[in-house]
C-alpha cells in the first residue's frame, strides 16, 4: 500500500491550491504561518505527516522572497516531521530567469534557488513553463517540467486558420511558438529583439509575413509588460490586422496593466500560476486556470505513473 498522501500550500497562491485539493477529492493540509513583531516567519505543520507522500504548492510570485522563505520553512518543518517524501510544487520560478554568468561576478540565482529547495529538504520538485529549458538541470532531484499548453491550445482551438500568424517575441522563444503554430495549424512568425535592460527592450525587424494578419504572441511570462508592448509597436508597424497576447505567467507587476489597457491589445490570455487579484482584471486580460495540470501530476507522482503523457 502506497504512503498517504497530504497537500500544503503557504500563502503564495491559494486559490489554486484549493483547484488542486478539489481535483484530487483531498482537504488542503492544515499549517499556522505567521510573523512574529521582527517580522521572523513562523511556520508549524498542524497535522501527521510521519511516512506519508507530501506536496507543498508554492509560486515565488509576489512578495517573493516572504513567499520562497515560507516555502524553505515549510519544506524544512515536514522533513522534521518524518515525511516519507517532499515535492515542492512550484507552479512560477521566478529566479529562473537567471540562469547564466553573463555579466562578471554576479550570482546564477537560478541554480541557488535549486540548491535552497534540496538543503531544506525537497526531494524532488513540480514546476511549469521554466523561463529556460537548462534551468531543469540545476536541480539535483527528480524535476518534473509541466506545460500550460493543454490549457493555452484549448482556449485558441477555435481561431481562425486562414487570417492567423502565432508570433514568438524573441528568437529565444521561437522553439516553443513553433510548437504552438504546429498543433494549431498556423504559420510563425518571430520579432528581431534586444533586451537592453530590465525596463527598455530594441526590436528591429520581423521574420515572417504579418501584413493584414491576426497575430497571437506566445510568450512564457509577461512582467513589467516592457517587452510584450516593444512587439505591439513592431507588429504594428508592419500592418497587422489585430494583436491577442498569451503568456503562461501573468505577473503583471509594475504598469503592466495600464499599459496592456492603452494599448491595441485585443486581448491577454494569462494562466493562475501566479494570483492575478480582482483590480488587475481588466476586461482584456483572460485568466485560465492550470489546477487540473497540476493535480493530475501530483496523482501520477504518488501512483507512480507517467507525467509526460499529459502532453501527448
Amino acid at each position: 500500500m502506497r504512503d498517504p498522501i497530504h497537500v500544503f500550500g503557504g500563502n503564495g497562491n491559494p486559490e489554486l491550491l484549493q483547484e488542486i485539493c478539489d481535483y484530487l477529492g483531498l482537504a488542503p493540509g492544515r499549517v499556522e504561518i505567521r510573523r512574529f513583531s521582527n517580522e521572523n516567519l513562523f511556520v508549524q505543520i498542524q497535522e501527521n505527516v510521519r511516512e506519508t507522500d507530501v506536496f507543498v504548492v508554492q509560486p515565488f510570485s509576489s512578495p517573493v522572497h516572504e513567499n520562497i522563505m515560507e516555502l524553505l520553512i515549510m519544506l524544512d518543518a515536514l522533513r522534521s516531521a518524518s515525511a516519507s517524501r517532499i515535492t515542492a510544487v512550484i507552479p512560477y520560478y521566478s529566479y529562473s530567469r537567471s540562469d547564466k554568468k553573463d555579466q562578471p561576478r554576479i550570482s546564477i540565482t537560478g541554480r541557488l534557488m535549486a540548491d535552497l529547495l534540496v538543503t531544506a529538504g525537497a526531494n524532488r520538485v513540480l514546476t511549469m513553463n521554466l523561463h529556460k529549458h537548462q534551468v531543469h538541470g540545476f536541480f539535483s532531484v527528480p524535476t518534473d517540467h509541466l506545460y500550460a499548453a493543454p490549457v493555452m491550445l484549448e482556449y485558441f482551438r477555435d481561431v481562425d486558420r486562414n487570417s492567423t500568424v502565432v508570433v514568438a517575441p524573441d528568437a529565444g522563444h521561437v522553439k516553443e511558438a513553433s510548437s504552438y503554430a504546429e498543433r494549431l495549424g498556423l504559420p510563425l512568425a518571430f520579432v528581431d529583439k534586444r533586451r537592453i535592460s530590465d525596463s527598455h527592450v530594441e526590436t528591429n525587424a520581423i521574420v515572417g509575413d504579418v501584413r493584414g494578419k491576426r497575430v497571437i504572441v506566445f510568450d512564457d511570462e509577461i512582467s513589467a509588460g516592457t517587452s510584450l508592448i516593444a512587439t505591439v509597436q513592431i507588429l504594428q508597424r508592419h500592418g497587422v490586422q489585430s494583436i491577442r497576447a498569451a503568456a503562461v505567467h501573468g505577473v503583471l507587476c509594475d504598469h503592466a496593466v495600464e499599459k496592456i489597457a492603452d494599448s491595441p491589445i485585443e486581448e491577454v490570455v494569462v494562466t493562475n500560476t501566479v494570483p492575478v487579484p480582482p483590480e488587475k482584471r481588466i476586461d482584456r486580460i483572460k485568466v485560465l486556470s492550470v489546477g487540473y495540470l497540476f493535480a493530475e501530476a501530483i496523482k501520477r507522482i504518488h501512483s507512480g505513473e507517467s507525467i509526460s503523457s499529459l502532453f501527448v
